[in-house]
């Protein structure tokens, strides 16, 4: 349960995304290389793991990476693009960022970015099957995470540090008390029904 079963050619890069379903802030996409000796026990999808199992993750794969990337599309990419096309632009940067071209990208889930300078497969549960992949969204989840914990130092009556951007009954309670943020996601239904009564 849990185990990684298959490691890609060392000259492919594995692809994730972090806060697609979210209300407030950036989607994160990284994309990650890893040598042919590449072992770290545990690993795997980060839903999975402890915050601080993701955290040490993390670390580990930076400093053992071949190459890694992690870049987002903000808020305002967001609302003008949609969430899906923002998400697919965020892996484009992240796959353009890792400083080498992959001979292959492995992306999470059923839909592979446009524009890719490479050849791509998805693969739906990649997180949990292929290490690159399960890489790249321990990457993702800690830096969206790094972002939410910012965002509660800025507005601590949000409860960001808990809820992490997701539409839970506090934070649903704390956009209905405080109103929306500019980090909050305009285009989405919660978001805009608080915007609206407020008109």
């Amino acid at each position: 349960m849990g185990a990684i079963l298959q490691a890609v050619a060392w000259h492919d890069a594995g692809v994730d995304e972090a806060g697609r379903g979210c209300l407030a802030g950036s989607v994160f996409a990284a994309a990650v290389m890893l040598p042919p000796d590449f072992a770290l026990a545990g690993l795997t999808d980060s839903k999975k793991l402890s915050e601080a199992r993701r955290d040490r993750f993390a670390a580990e794969i930076k400093r053992c990476a071949a190459a890694w990337c992690v870049a987002s599309a903000n808020v305002d990419e967001i609302d003008t693009l949609n969430i899906l096309h923002a998400t697919m632009l965020a892996m484009r940067r992240a796959v353009s960022g890792l400083g080498r071209l992959p001979e292959k990208v492995w992306v999470d889930g059923n839909r592979i970015p446009d524009a890719l300078p490479c050849a791509a497969e998805a693969v739906v549960g990649g997180d949990a099957r292929i290490v690159q992949i399960a890489a790249a969204s321990v990457l993702a989840k800690t830096a969206r995470d790094a972002e939410m914990y910012a965002l509660a130092e800025r507005f601590p009556h949000y409860g960001f540090e808990r809820h992490k951007g997701y539409g839970t009954a506090a934070h649903l309670a704390a956009l209905r008390e405080h109103g929306a943020l500019p980090e909050h996601r305009r285009s989405f239904a919660p978001v805009k029904a608080v915007l609206e009564r407020g008109a």
